[in-house]
């Protein structure tokens, strides 16, 4: 295996040292706070998708501390288009929360993004297992451990045959424990993401292997869809209940009606009479 292991990382850094992705903005920056908005926008969405959202957001709050002074009918505003409307809310509260939590990770004082640990930061909203991990790796090189969609399919792809089903992320971060390089967590992961990447665009995926993956849904008819369509109409004003819940037709009416709740009852939205506004 340690042979495997080797190999492994020789066929990972050589593809990096030729093909990786260096200029991505979040690679230019250890800051925490800049690291984790890059993590919560990449969650389900495409890294070239996200490029310019990641950039104008840090232009519009480049600290902790701008965002969440912020009013959260600005935040949305400028999150507008990326989808998953509640991941700008729960990154707002993320901030808020910082503040309040002091830092045992080297170097922090360089930002007003404040840690004590992975299991602090999984408590934060929209902050899970992996983010966690993904901050304390990219920020601070922690030897933290990190699965994610293009990892799986490049250690499933060198260390699990092909006729082996149903891969648990617990198999894939035992290979991921021995093949880390001690102390260059940040490079080794953003090498490994962009190999696996490398690998799907090659027609390799390992999806259906795994049993961690979980496969998005069709936008097109969705909830979110609805959901993205009543929080644009309102980044532009406040709008009727009647206008809101027509905006897909008659057809989707009520799906526009249950998506008006859900959004008023996750905070996102707020309602004054028959009119609808973005929270505050």
């Amino acid at each position: 295996m340690e042979e495997k292991i080797k190999d492994f990382r020789k066929i990972v850094w050589a593809h990096y040292r030729a093909h990786g992705r260096h200029d991505l903005p979040w690679r230019k920056t250890k800051d925490p706070y800049r690291v984790l908005v890059s993590e919560i926008m990449l969650q389900q969405t495409q890294v070239e998708r996200v490029i310019p959202f990641y950039k104008n957001f840090i232009k519009q709050f480049p600290t902790a501390k701008k965002l969440a002074a912020s009013p959260l009918a600005e935040v949305l505003k400028v999150w507008q288009g990326l989808g998953y409307n509640r991941r700008a809310k729960m990154l707002r509260e993320a901030a808020r929360e910082l503040g309040r939590v002091k830092s045992d990770f080297k170097n922090s004082k360089k930002s007003d993004f404040t840690l004590r640990s992975v299991q602090e930061l999984e408590k934060l909203p929209g902050v899970g297992k992996y983010t966690a991990r993904a901050v304390a790796a990219f920020a601070f090189d922690e030897d933290a451990i990190v699965v994610e969609t293009n990892i799986r399919t490049a250690v499933t792809h060198h260390f699990f045959a092909a006729h082996v089903a149903n891969v648990s992320d617990a198999d894939i971060e035992k290979i991921l424990e021995r093949a880390l390089p001690k102390g260059r967590a940040r490079e080794w992961y953003s090498a490994l993401m962009d190999y696996g990447a490398y690998l799907k665009r090659g027609g390799i995926s390992h999806n259906a292997r795994s049993k961690g993956y979980t496969k998005q849904s069709k936008f097109s008819g969705s909830s979110r869809e609805a959901r993205g369509a009543i929080l644009r109409a309102l980044a532009s004003g406040s709008r009727t209940s009647a206008t809101l819940i027509n905006l897909l037709g008659l057809s989707r009416r009520s799906q526009l009606a249950t998506a008006l709740v859900a959004l008023e009852r996750e905070g996102l939205i707020k309602k004054a009479g028959q009119r609808y506004s973005l929270a505050e």
